[in-house]
């Protein structure tokens, strides 16, 4: 068997609209490169799953796999179930709603290939009209925490103190190193993931990411945004069928995250404190996006 040079995995979930476009990106961009490509399906309801099965057998000389899950196991699950099966001397985390613009993949490689020191790379996120998507942040504090449930971080956008966490100091135009970019795009080396292991499924679908980059710079590895390296990202379009659901989940995972990686006895009270922010906060969040998805509907006396 020839040896393979690049392992894509890509979860889905109710990507009808946008899993053609993001599989047509890539076999452009790999033709004639030895790859495997292994999709997941959690158990889509819109046809997403028909749509893969008459696409996989178009697709000629990659290694190809679906798994089609029967229940909803949760983003961080499945992307491990993807990672397992990964065979590449690097691995491309991908989501389906995004599409890779040309040579982008080879850029990527490239950076890891002339940096050892680097483990994972990220390209530049864009909207859907080209203009460029803020995609990279800095590890979480208790205080951002404050920041953007008081709004701060909104109202100083471009400060470095009230919005640090999403690096509003950044303009997403340079090549640096960064904590975290974001899970939609990230490529890395085979020996990362197996010095660091799998993606942490005590966050089913948010900050997993977050924890995996944490883990990697842990590991004693750098992470690298390359701007000239870029991929058109639809951002959240699946999580937005669900929205109030995922913000809970998100807010709980959120706190999870300072419990795993700071439950040191003299914060305590502190990571409480901010967990009580965090899952109280959420409360007229999920309000208002269930209003926005069935307010329309909601008949005034």
């Amino acid at each position: 068997m020839a040896r393979l040079e690049l392992s894509v995995v890509i979860v889905t979930f109710n990507n009808k609209s946008e899993i053609g476009g993001c599989l047509s990106a890539l076999l452009e961009e790999l033709q004639g490169s030895k790859w495997q490509l292994t999709v997941i399906d959690n158990c889509s309801e819109d046809g997403t799953r028909k749509i893969l099965e008459e696409i996989f057998p178009k697709i000629l000389n990659c290694e190809l796999e679906l798994i089609c899950n029967d229940d909803n196991i949760q983003f961080t699950r499945a992307l491990n179930q993807g990672l397992k099966k990964s065979a590449g001397d690097y691995i491309l985390i991908l989501n389906p709603d995004t599409r890779v613009r040309r040579s982008s993949i080879g850029i990527l490689k490239k950076s890891l290939r002339d940096n050892p020191h680097v483990g994972v790379t990220a390209p530049q996120l864009l909207n859907a009209n080209g203009a460029v998507q803020p995609s990279c942040r800095r590890f979480p504090r208790r205080r951002d925490v404050l920041f953007e449930v008081t709004g701060l971080s909104r109202l100083f956008k471009r400060s470095k103190v009230f919005n640090c966490w999403k690096m509003g100091d950044f303009d997403h135009l340079e090549r640096r190193y960064v904590d975290q970019p974001q899970g939609a795009s990230l490529f890395c080396r085979r020996d990362v993931l197996e010095v660091v292991g799998l993606w942490d499924e005590g966050f089913p679908m948010f900050f997993s990411d977050v924890d995996w980059c944490r883990r990697v710079k842990s590991a004693g590895y750098e992470i690298l945004f390359e701007p000239a390296a870029k991929v058109v990202h639809h951002k959240g379009a699946s999580v937005y069928q669900r929205r109030p659901a995922m913000i809970w989940s998100s807010h709980r995972s959120f706190y999870r995250y300072f419990i795993k990686h700071d439950d040191r006895p003299e914060f305590f009270v502190a990571n409480r404190l901010t967990g009580l922010v965090l899952l109280t906060s959420a409360v007229p969040r999920m309000f208002v996006a269930w209003l926005k998805k069935h307010g329309r509907n909601v008949q005034v006396a």
